[in-house]
């Protein structure tokens, strides 16, 4: 405080004490482009939708050419998550399904870690993307919706559940 005059030593101080915390706090790496949510375990199967688009020519093979299972992680979408999901609590088990009237869309989620990562592409025997997984920890998962081509817009509602 050796830059403070006397009578202005105790305001400096204060002033000081603000700095340090603001340059302290951490700052959010990302928004999710369509919102949070957050998943907790009860007696009840957890469930939840959300809707939003596709769009983007951002590969998510830059993200991970490959999830934890060794399955192909492609399409194309924003860089920034789509979704961001809150497991407030382990899961066993979760299955998050992409509903876009069967347009030829993928997933990509990446687990709290940043290394975990669970990609889907085709379900079945329609192009909507899904991943079925277990040993799903606790804690912040993003989620980026994709399509097979570079660019294309399509609306779509995201479902997770138990």
């Amino acid at each position: 405080m050796k830059y403070c005059r006397p009578r202005l030593q105790f305001h400096c101080g204060w002033m000081l004490a603000i700095l340090t915390t603001i340059t302290a706090t951490p700052v959010i790496a990302e928004t999710a482009n369509f919102g949070t949510f957050n998943l907790s375990t009860n007696l009840n199967s957890a469930q939840v939708t959300v809707q939003g688009f596709t769009g983007g020519s951002y590969s998510l093979s830059a993200i991970s050419n490959r999830d934890r299972e060794q399955k192909a992680c492609i399409g194309f979408a924003d860089p920034n998550p789509d979704h961001i999901m809150v497991l407030e609590k382990d899961f066993s088990e979760l299955t998050i399904q992409v509903d876009s009237n069967n347009n030829d869309t993928t997933l990509l989620i990446q687990g709290p870690d940043q290394k975990t990562i669970r990609c889907g592409d085709d379900t079945a025997k329609i192009k909507d993307a899904s991943v079925s997984d277990r040993n799903w920890k606790s804690g912040t998962y993003r989620i980026w919706v994709g399509t097979f081509n570079s660019g294309v817009k399509r609306d779509y509602t995201l479902k997770v559940e138990q």
